[in-house]
């Protein structure tokens, strides 16, 4: 149905019915992002609901702004949190419950890639860990009674792990996912292993969950410069890539085509896996280029 291309704009008509009076959550949807892209998407076919769970308030307002502009009946919520800091996703998931008891999608977009220095969060963990998997690990699971309670009415309720294909740099390190206190830290090993978790958290999320209605999918992206991902790197730090494959794995790192895609198109793989009828019976999966 859809190729590489596929831009937002055809995702959300082919699917619209998908959309209407329901409700959605996403992580670091601030603007500009992935997650800013994904909502004023979803803002054009009548959700009934859209929260945004971010960390800087501006950002997260300039997104609401624009949903506000697209449909002023679409309801929406600022939750505020820092994934790093459990104490915060305990928060932060009390008050998402307390606005939207039943959750039909969760898009868990939020993260940071190849932190160039070794940092841990308030937990002791890596922060590329913290940020990227354990803080949506968390967060997921505290707001499982609201996935399941749509899930019970509908049978679709699902959960979207934003993953990359940076997967392959590194298998998950679970006899050293701290890097022995960072004497091991590679910003890119960090990174590889944290869209591993991804991947699988939403493998076993599905096994656990597929049976009482709500699945789980993790999906690549693609490649976009427009986003604040990585905007801290050059150009020569992503040559960093190939050698800490090479060094994890034995393997040579493959970038899939095109290799850079427009900002409606980066947010096309991720509303697939949230509004596709056909997914649910075929997750846990991994999507790429739609």
């Amino acid at each position: 149905m859809f190729d590489a291309t596929a831009t937002s704009e055809q995702v959300i008509g082919t699917f619209a019915s998908q959309i209407k009076g329901r409700t959605f959550v996403i992580t670091g949807a601030g603007k500009p992002s992935i997650g800013s892209q994904i909502a004023t998407s979803l803002a054009k076919k009548s959700p009934a609901h859209i929260l945004i769970v971010s960390r800087t308030v501006k950002k997260v307002e300039l997104a609401l702004e624009d949903v506000g502009a697209i449909d002023p009946s679409v309801k929406t919520t600022f939750v505020q949190v820092d994934l790093s800091d459990h104490d915060s996703v305990r928060r932060a998931a009390k008050e998402i419950l307390a606005a939207a008891p039943k959750i039909d999608v969760l898009i868990n977009s939020a993260g940071n890639m190849a932190l160039k220095e070794y940092s841990v969060d308030k937990q002791g963990i890596e922060m590329q860990l913290s940020g990227n998997h354990v803080g949506h690990f968390l967060l997921t699971n505290l707001l499982v009674p609201a996935l399941l309670a749509a899930g019970s009415e509908t049978g679709l309720a699902r959960v979207v792990n934003l993953t990359s294909s940076g997967y392959q740099i590194s298998p998950f390190r679970f006899n050293d996912y701290n890097y022995s206190g960072g004497k091991e830290y590679d910003p890119w090993t960090g990174y590889g292993q944290a869209k591993t978790a991804n991947i699988l958290f939403a493998f076993g999320l599905a096994k656990r969950l597929k049976s009482c209605g709500v699945t789980a999918t993790a999906i690549h992206p693609g490649y976009n410069n427009d986003t604040q991902l990585g905007s801290h790197l050059t150009m020569e730090d992503y040559y960093g890539i190939f050698p800490a494959m090479k060094k994890n794995t034995g393997k040579d790192f493959e970038f899939e085509e095109p290799r850079s895609k427009t900002y409606t198109q980066i947010a096309a793989t991720t509303l697939i896996a949230a509004l596709d009828p056909e997914i649910p019976e075929k997750s846990p999966a991994y999507l790429a280029n739609s």
